[in-house]
């Protein structure tokens, strides 16, 4: 029987923890697991943070629960916490002033990457076997790839986003990480809606300029992953992927997701002024300058990447990339390392942001122990295939 743990369970958790465990449905498919989840999904009776505490301080309890995490529930999990997480979900660091930083097991002394850092660290530290969490620039991808787990975010409009706290809805989906392929694969039908694309893989692409956005050695062993996984997959075509360089894409995407959470934000924090974090604080002085004469050219641009991206990876073909350029960054990581380390990342993860395309992320190898990711992206509604082609390739995982 599952037991009711202490309020402050790790790192992961967040101070306004649930005080007892949901019990999940009996008979479900995922009965007997244990699920955590991000603190930007309302649960019925308990206020929602967004991993600030002025925030907090002025919600009042939810009156309903979110539907990813109802899912969760009348499929048989128990949901045994909420999770830390960047403000506003605006960071891929995984850092919290006022919480902490979740600790990352599988790579100690370094970030657990955000901003579903408390739930990606809960799953490697094996305090739940699923962490429910979203993703918009990558707070399920890159977490996922930091702390050497898997990680799916869906397609755009895959899984409903009701009762969540939106970041930028544009991008906003819904994704959630496991120890093991095989559990990830699990949650597919509880949560995925509607019929996903049924072609099989036929054509796999390797993104060879986003390879070439991460370390060297980075490079080396994902290379040496995709030769160990050669025999059950279909012979590699390198392919360019931003002809113009990733940069106007990184843009456009920064700048739609400024204004975006700026409109949902924005008087609130004019009117409550919260302690923000760093980095949070200067994200959001950035957003608030944003106008929509920025707006229009960063759209245009968006669009025609989504166009582009579409053509290029239709159903039936799977793209391959690393998730992140290096490996976690340390945890006294300057200001100026952060940035760098963000900004080459968002060159990776804003790919699938554009395209509204679902991606998976493998724990495929390591550099000097800590874990390095490797991303599947497939077409629009084809996060099946994706999770099934996970299971698949877990036995090459982690070398």
């Amino acid at each position: 029987m599952l037991q009711d743990p202490p309020r402050h369970k790790s790192s992961a958790f967040v101070p306004h923890d649930l005080p007892t465990p949901l019990r999940g449905a009996a008979g479900g498919p995922l009965s007997g697991l244990t699920a955590a989840v991000k603190d930007m999904f309302d649960i019925a009776g308990e206020r929602t943070g967004a991993g600030n505490p002025t925030w907090l301080s002025t919600r009042s309890p939810a009156t309903t629960t979110a539907s990813a995490v109802a899912r969760l529930l009348a499929a048989g999990a128990d949901i045994i916490g909420k999770t830390v997480c960047d403000e506003f979900f605006f960071s891929i660091a995984g850092v919290n002033i006022h919480y902490g930083t979740p600790v990352n097991a599988r790579a100690p002394g370094r970030l657990p990457g955000g901003s579903s850092s408390g739930s990606a660290a809960a799953v490697g530290a094996g305090a739940c076997d699923l962490a429910l969490g979203s993703d918009t620039g990558g707070s399920v991808r890159v977490p996922a790839a930091l702390n050497g787990i898997y990680g799916i975010r869906t397609s755009h409009g895959r899984v409903s986003v009701g009762g969540a706290m939106a970041m930028a809805p544009s991008f906003d989906t819904v994704g959630w990480f496991a120890a093991g392929p095989g559990l990830l694969r699990k949650l597919g039908p509880v949560m995925l809606e509607g019929s996903g694309d049924p072609t099989p893989l036929r054509r796999l692409l390797l993104a060879t300029d986003a390879f070439t956005e991460a370390d060297e050695a980075v490079q080396t062993v994902l290379w040496s992953f995709v030769g160990r996984a050669s025999a059950v997959l279909p012979g590699l075509e390198e392919v360019v992927v931003a002809p113009e360089g990733f940069e106007p894409w990184r843009a456009s995407f920064r700048t739609i997701q400024g204004r975006e959470i700026w409109a949902i934000y924005g008087d609130w924090i004019e009117r409550n002024k919260p302690k923000l974090g760093p980095g949070i604080a200067e994200r959001m002085a950035y957003a608030a300058t944003l106008t929509a004469a920025d707006e229009a050219p960063a759209r245009a641009i968006a669009e025609r990447a989504r166009h582009h991206l579409r053509r290029l990876v239709p159903a039936g073909t799977v793209l391959v990339l690393p998730t992140v350029p290096s490996i976690a960054p340390k945890l006294t990581a300057s200001a100026e390392a952060l940035d760098a380390f963000r900004s080459r990342t968002m060159a990776l993860t804003s790919i699938a942001g554009l395209g509204g395309l679902p991606q998976v992320n493998l724990p495929a190898a390591q550099v000097d122990g800590y874990p390095v990711g490797l991303s599947l992206m497939g077409a629009a509604g084809t996060d099946e295939m994706l999770l099934d082609l996970a299971v698949a390739l877990g036995p090459y995982c982690g070398g």
